[in-house]
């Protein structure tokens, strides 16, 4: 009688066996039917199973069910098939087989486990009350004996004669020279079994003290590693205290039964306090099909192919950036280790080649002098150079505080973020002033790149150091220290003024994030010049000191920046829907909820002073509560052909025109032949300083365009002449309608 036994399947009947399963032993033991073994250790049946004596139980399945078929005694032969365990190594099915076992009570000293427990600080933290608390609430005995040859021996001796019991336990060489008047100098089979001597309690001499056979589970000696490896107490008494408990560790989520536990029992039961103060626990690595991965499957890329391939950094950065860090499984593919090295490794190499190429270049190419930026230098920079230092500064702030608190993750994703400003943002807007020769802007990037290797050198150590060593001729970034804050004045209102900046400057990011894909959406390359932007914020007064960016930027000639308002949006056409949750809102407003849905799709709402919804129906005012509507900023469809608008978080919005005169699709036309040209020069092997003599064949109808912004092109292509020729017709009309 069990639980788990119902009529619903079969005869409501089940076998019982107790020596190879937990469960039957379990009922067994509750109704005082004593076990019987009748299968050696070799998985082979003994007596009084004499018709399949030495016969292992598995190829005794067919005769057993032959036997029963001829005598009439089967009901009926099915194939049921679920999880069996298999050895890990060589995959052969086990059994389940009872044998005696020397075990650590921790049922004892469970509860003091549990509260030792909260001492610890699990990543991700609900690991502490969660899989691993659960688990020592329901701490069982811990069986610590194998029956195996190889391994620590127990050191315990017991009596060979019933009639007169003993059992010694020993705990040190000492111990056993005093009892046993040697020395061991081997503790293992079969040197520490042949250690016997005469039992002390048989007064007749006759029976022998003998070391049990069993060894200890390896995991009592995983759990004993703290102390055991610095061979405490004999040894290194004071050094073990003041190192105990461990810091840091860390390992795969299954250890919450393997390794963290032992550790923690131990701990608990010798010492009264846990073992470890910090635990980074990890989910499980699986393979590209979804199983766990295992060098017998191979289901998992080819390690070296991919060092080869994409480098070992990219590899850790993939395995560091995932969920297997936060406690979740991950599956090894090639395309997100592919991301790792496209949106991380390239951009801070191409900051890197970036700025190398520039800073040998300068001074006529005897090379820029290094110099980080003081704090009396940040006070008369740019508002570009401040903005990436105050970035630089928060980026240290956040990894530095995220890898403290074993957040590696988020630590990644900030250094892909920063790398994001620096590398689209800093960098692009601040290509003229590196081919200048502006010294702050060296000054400021090679700031901002060696604190960026030193942040980064823990996740991505090669290259890092590749960076560090070219850009300092240093010996190692590995032997510098963790980089302090970037280089701003530390004063209350410096910081505050730097955190306004970064806010403003993500801000006007965001703006022309949105503007940049409008001009995608409607097919007009950033190249052509647009005439007007209108941007609408509530906070357009931090937008002000960077216009002139903004329009570089999006390329516009034009920008109107202005206080957000409801009339502003709606002569722009844009407006904010309101939208009824008639599931939430019914039972409080019954058959009224109908009402106040239609009055809000004919547009009467408004909000009133306290900012709440209100709705004007014909039967009166009706105020909604939190949850039953809901608002959002949406742009009329029919803006206009020439016209394109956006809706910007918070309270803001962007209008961009896209009508192109003449005069714009002139210019677009220039900045086209540019483009042109510098791939041509880049195709030719050209330094970035090299001076050309240009020569342009162009269509008739576009050569008042080339003559018109001459000047500009000759400067962006460093060229010392330009000539302008006439194309053929036919080669003009395949020009046109690529270059525009």
């Amino acid at each position: 009688e069990a639980d788990y036994v119902t009529t619903e399947d079969g005869t409501g009947l089940v076998h019982i066996a107790p020596a190879y399963g937990e469960e039957d032993k379990l009922v067994a033991d509750a109704t005082g039917i004593q076990l019987v073994n009748p299968v050696d250790p070799a998985g082979k049946f003994t007596a009084p199973v004499t018709d399949w004596a030495g016969l292992g139980v598995f190829e005794a399945n067919k005769p057993i069910t032959a036997a029963l078929k001829a005598t009439h005694q089967l009901l009926r032969q099915e194939t049921y098939e679920h999880p069996y365990p298999h050895c890990w190594r060589c995959d052969t099915p086990l059994i389940q087989y009872a044998v005696s076992s020397w075990f650590v009570a921790v049922t004892q000293f469970r509860d003091r486990m549990v509260e030792l427990n909260q001492q610890i600080d699990w990543h991700p933290a609900h690991v502490r009350d969660g899989q691993f608390g659960k688990w020592l609430e329901g701490a069982r005995d811990w069986s610590i004996s194998r029956n195996r040859y190889w391994g620590s021996p127990i050191p315990v001796w017991v009596s060979d004669d019933p009639a007169y019991p003993r059992v010694d336990v020993y705990g040190s060489l000492d111990e056993l020279e005093r009892d046993f008047g040697v020395r061991p100098t081997d503790l293992h089979r079969p040197a520490i079994d042949a250690l016997t001597r005469a039992n002390p309690d048989d007064p007749t001499g006759r029976s022998t003290m003998r070391r049990v056979p069993e060894v200890l589970d390896c995991w009592f000696e995983s759990g004993s590693m703290p102390f055991a490896q610095v061979h405490y107490p004999f040894e290194n008494r004071e050094w073990f205290e003041e190192h105990y408990p461990g810091d840091f560790i860390v390992e795969y989520i299954g250890q919450t039964r393997g390794w963290f536990y032992t550790l923690h029992v131990l701990a608990t039961a010798l010492f009264d306090k846990p073992s470890f103060r910090t635990c980074l626990t990890h989910g499980i690595v699986l393979g590209d099909d979804g199983l766990k991965m295992a060098k017998s499957k191979g289901n998992f890329p080819d390690v070296r192919e991919v060092f080869e391939r994409d480098g070992a950094d990219a590899m850790r950065w993939f395995l560091l950036s995932s969920a297997i860090l936060r406690g979740g499984n991950l599956v090894v593919t090639d395309e997100p280790i592919r991301d790792a090295v496209r949106q991380v490794l390239l951009p801070l190499w191409n900051t890197w080649s970036f700025f190398a190429l520039y800073a040998n270049s300068v001074n006529g190419g005897a090379g820029y002098q290094a110099r980080r930026v003081t704090a009396a230098d940040y006070a008369t920079l740019g508002e570009l150079d401040r903005y990436i230092l105050a970035r630089t500064r928060r980026l240290v702030e956040t990894v530095t505080e995220q890898l403290d608190s074993c957040q590696i993750p988020e630590a990644c994703e900030a250094i892909r973020e920063f790398l994001d400003a620096l590398n689209n943002w800093y960098v692009r807007e601040s290509r003229d002033r590196f081919w200048n020769e502006d010294l702050a802007a060296f000054n400021v990037l090679y700031t901002v790149l060696e604190t960026l290797t030193r942040v980064a050198a823990p996740l991505v150590p090669m290259l890092a150091e590749e960076i560090w060593r070219g850009l300092t001729g240093g010996r190692s970034v590995h032997l510098q220290d963790w980089p302090s804050l970037a280089p701003t004045s530390a004063d209350a209102e410096a910081l505050t003024e730097a955190n306004a900046l970064v806010t403003a400057m993500e801000r006007v990011r965001e703006v022309c994030s949105a503007v940049l894909s409008m001009r995608k959406t409607h097919g007009v390359k950033v190249r052509q010049p647009l005439r007007r932007l209108v941007v609408a914020d509530e906070s357009v007064a931090a937008l002000r000191p960077f216009g002139d960016l903004i329009k570089a930027e999006v390329n516009v000639k034009e920008l109107v920046l202005a206080e957000y308002s409801a009339e502003t949006a709606r002569a722009h056409g844009v407006y904010t829907k309101l939208e009824v949750n008639a599931r939430v809102a019914g039972p409080r407003l019954g058959r009224a909820v109908q009402g106040v849905i239609q009055a809000v799709k004919r547009g009467g709402w408004e909000r009133d002073a306290a900012g709440g919804v209100v709705v004007v129906t014909a039967d009166g005012p009706v105020e909604l509560v939190e949850g039953e509507y809901a608002t959002r900023t949406v742009v009329e469809d029919a803006v206009g052909d020439q016209m394109a608008a956006v809706v910007l978080s918070g309270r803001a919005f962007a209008v961009l025109e896209l009508k192109v005169d003449h005069a714009l699709a002139a210019e677009g036309y220039a900045r086209d032949l540019i483009r042109l040209v510098q791939d041509e020069r880049k195709a030719a092997g050209l330094h970035v300083s090299d001076r050309i003599d240009l020569s342009l064949a162009v269509p008739r109808g576009w050569v008042h365009a080339v003559r018109d912004h001459a000047e500009m092109i000759q400067r962006e292509t460093l060229a010392v002449s330009l000539n302008i020729d006439i194309s053929p017709v036919d080669a003009a009309a395949a020009h046109v309608a690529k270059a525009t």
